[in-house]
């Protein structure tokens, strides 16, 4: 466990979490939210980081929700666990994001806490003044489930 790490998020103590990958600075939160685990995701104008193509590299909440809606992803209101979607949660700190979760089969989440582990938690559980609250909700159809016709 990281040093320091229960006092950074009181919340966790109480509503519980799980390590579930060692330490990596191959990639971060952005890029585990995303389904990767080779790249850096962030929008700095810097060969090490990794954006979508053709996206503002900006630390602003509206780039965020591009990135992700640029990989099938649309804005939703909540993140209630939904039959046939995944979900992403972008937290924010002062209006800048800080820190993306993506939902889990279960409906926990998982985070990658920057350079260092993945773990499973409570939406609540990494809310304080690291990563500030969360600020946006996203989702996609799971791939191979049906859609639904109108």
């Amino acid at each position: 466990m990281i040093a320091g790490f229960e006092d950074a998020f009181p919340a966790l103590r109480s509503e519980g979490f799980e390590e579930t990958s060692p330490p990596s600075q191959k990639y971060n939160c952005i890029a585990w939210a995303a389904g990767s685990a080779s790249q850096w995701w962030w929008p700095y104008q810097h060969p090490a980081y990794y954006w979508p193509e053709g996206l503002t590299r900006e630390v602003t909440l509206d780039a965020f929700l591009r990135a992700f809606v640029s990989l099938g992803f649309e804005p939703c209101p909540t993140g209630e666990l939904e039959a046939g979607f995944e979900k992403v949660a972008i937290y924010a700190l002062r209006g800048k994001p800080t820190l993306a979760a993506r939902q889990l089969a279960d409906g926990g989440w998982t985070s990658k806490l920057g350079k260092e582990v993945d773990i499973t938690h409570t939406l609540g559980g990494l809310e304080g003044p690291v990563y500030g609250q969360v600020a946006a909700y996203l989702r996609r159809p799971l791939r191979g489930a049906p859609t639904q016709v109108a």
